[in-house]
């Protein structure tokens, strides 16, 4: 080929080059348009690990889209109130929210199903049944009554039980006991005699301190070393039974998320789930300083007792018999729940809990 032939080519190819790079300019601005949306949380700014996920989702679809797609994050109070979060998004009045669904069991115990219910799965067991059992087909068929579509944006793993100014060693130590604890566990362990309160976040160590309360659950560790509980109520309890792995939810309105292009609507899932693993991953790796530091401020550790347990088990049997009886939703997530729930932990009592409890023998025994 002589000079000149290849220069023409080569200007032709170019030319084509440059007019296919045209064309498709527009359509890639097409796919990457300008949206903005609102997102409210229901959790303060004082919390990092779970206020924090909406500020990691809002900086990565962001990143992701060249500045396109953008989420305001506000904090609990800053638009509405934290247990308001999902009405507002359910009303259209605000695109998005990052809040937990068993906030809004008194509309319908439904609510509390994937999020966390007492004696439900671990952090992993609920996110198989998630991800792989059907679990976020089935809470969004549910949600869309409400005009919301929703995907797991975090889990905290099992929670601490809480903090008390006495020790309760059986049944009869908790009847009576006015604790500060969410709805649904309220629920189960008013049938033990307990007496649940409502108390917002930011009451509960006055609350503890002037023995208005006598024991209070929140999160763990991390966040309850934060808010100065041991220093009121010296007690820990453990396990929390009744978020054995509670999932927060990012939910967004139904036909604000069905108008997004594909392309967002699949980032934003992809975002969800990188947040999701995000926050346990970092509880995982915040809790254990911070138990021993609590334990070195003279916090003393108590498992709830076999009896305790077995009680508040068969309890929460009963609450979900009568709620089975009578709410067609609800049957049909804790039945699919149930159903995997025996065979997750036959499963993880073999190999995890004996690697685990082999693992823990060393740590005790300072060989680690």
């Amino acid at each position: 080929m002589d000079r000149r032939s290849f220069l023409t080519k080569a200007t032709v190819g170019g030319a084509a080059a440059a007019a296919a790079s045209a064309l498709a300019a527009p359509a890639v601005a097409q796919s990457t348009p300008k949206v903005t949306w609102r997102l409210t949380s229901s959790f303060p700014k004082s919390l990092d690990t779970i206020f924090g996920a909406a500020e990691v989702l809002s900086k990565r679809v962001s990143e992701a889209t060249d500045g396109n797609f953008t989420i305001q994050v506000f904090a609990a109070g800053e638009l509405v109130p934290g247990l308001q979060a999902a009405d507002e998004v359910s009303a259209g009045n605000i695109e998005a929210c990052h809040t937990v669904g068993y906030y809004y069991w008194g509309k319908d115990p439904t609510w509390a199903v994937a999020a966390a219910v007492p004696f439900s799965l671990n952090a992993r067991g609920i996110n198989a049944w998630q991800y792989h059992g059907g679990g976020i087909d089935l809470y969004n068929e549910f949600l869309a009554g409400s005009n919301i579509v929703a995907y797991p944006g975090g889990n905290t793993g099992v929670q601490m039980g809480g903090w008390f100014r006495k020790e309760v060693n059986t049944v009869e130590d908790m009847k009576g006991l006015k604790y500060r604890i969410g709805g649904f566990a309220g629920k189960v362990m008013e049938k033990i005699g307990v007496v649940p309160q409502q108390i917002a976040g930011g009451d509960i160590y006055p609350a503890l301190e002037k023995g208005t309360i006598d024991a209070a659950e929140w999160v763990g560790p991390y966040d309850d070393e934060k808010l100065g509980f041991y220093k009121v109520a010296p007690y820990y309890y453990y396990p929390g039974w009744w978020e054995g792995g509670p999932t927060v939810h990012f939910m967004f309105n139904k036909a604000a998320y069905e108008g997004l292009p594909p392309a967002y609507q699949s980032l934003l899932r992809s975002v969800c789930q990188g947040v999701d693993a995000n926050m346990l991953q970092m509880y995982d790796w915040k809790n254990p300083t911070a138990i021993k530091s609590l334990v070195g401020n003279g916090v003393q550790l108590r498992p709830f007792s076999p009896a305790i347990l077995e009680a508040c088990f068969n309890a929460a049997n009963e609450v979900y018999a009568e709620m089975e009886a009578t709410n067609a939703n609800f049957a049909k997530l804790w039945g699919s729940i149930k159903a995997f729930r025996k065979d997750y932990f036959t499963w993880t009592q073999i190999a995890e809990y004996n690697y685990d409890t082999f693992m823990m023998l060393q740590a005790n025994a300072g060989k680690l």
